[in-house]
């Protein structure tokens, strides 16, 4: 069974996290749900977790966001309502209890394990960066209907929402400049980078800033599905290259500002 999150620790201070990665559902959850499997990937972010290779730590989720949502507040964890998921039926005769205990299950063991793997972090490196990567839809009117307002839905959305700037503002303005520069010189120039526009960062980076504060810098990278065909689910292996080969161009740039941040 796919455990429902896996997490290799490196050295050094910088983590990336893909917590919608995972796509698998525990056996015995799997026959309430009433999404197919298609349904269920478009909301998820696959490949996301391919992407944390940038960094030494990683935290990987292993389970689908329609069993348990880590990026969610705990209440909020297991979708109950279509309202909680897009306006999606998720479960065939509502949630069973025995699955959503299962679902907290997975969330408190992640919290638990990730608060570890940081706390051992900020004690020996007095800091912690972390890169926590999603992805979201711009094709919600069908695979042959137009795409998104691309004004109002850049390639890559930063969420700073919760993040102390006064500390770590260099950090960020740094790492969406190395980003962009990164993209031109892996073949995608003009990279549409903006801050705060789609999303502002959700449960899991808000925990990590309110658990640690001003000794954590999360970096909510949010990257429009343009890698892939997010009704198919068929990426764009080119495409996804090149976008790791910026995001690993953020790296120097964010440990430098780390330090020069950090006493």
């Amino acid at each position: 069974m796919t455990p429902p999150f896996e997490i290799t620790p490196g050295p050094g201070p910088l983590v990336a996290a893909a917590v919608h990665d995972g796509h698998a559902i525990h056996a015995e959850t799997l026959p309430h749900i009433a999404l197919a499997d298609r349904e269920r990937l478009r909301e998820e972010d696959p490949f996301t977790g391919g992407l944390t290779t940038v960094a030494p730590t990683r935290i990987v989720g292993g389970r689908s966001r329609f069993e348990v949502d880590l990026n969610r507040p705990r209440d909020k964890a297991v979708y109950r309502t279509p309202d909680d998921a897009w306006g999606l039926e998720v479960w065939r005769d509502g949630a069973p209890d025995e699955a959503v205990a299962r679902g907290l299950e997975t969330y408190d063991a992640f919290y638990d394990a990730v608060e570890e793997l940081l706390s051992l972090k900020v004690q020996e490196f007095g800091s912690v960066v972390v890169y926590d990567l999603h992805s979201y839809n711009h094709r919600r009117d069908g695979p042959d209907g137009p795409p998104a307002d691309p004004g109002a839905n850049p390639e890559v959305n930063i969420g700073t929402g919760t993040l102390d700037r006064a500390r770590w503002g260099e950090l960020v303005d740094g790492f969406m400049a190395d980003l962009r520069d990164g993209a031109a010189r892996a073949g995608l120039p003009d990279l549409d980078v903006r801050e705060n526009v789609k999303f502002k960062g959700g449960e899991f980076s808000g925990w990590v800033h309110r658990t640690f504060g001003s000794a954590a810098c999360v970096v909510a990278v949010e990257f429009k599905k343009t890698f892939m065909d997010e009704w198919s689910g068929a990426p764009d292996r080119a495409h996804l290259g090149q976008l790791r080969q910026a995001l690993a161009a953020t790296v120097p740039g964010a440990l430098a500002a780390r330090d020069a941040a950090t006493p």
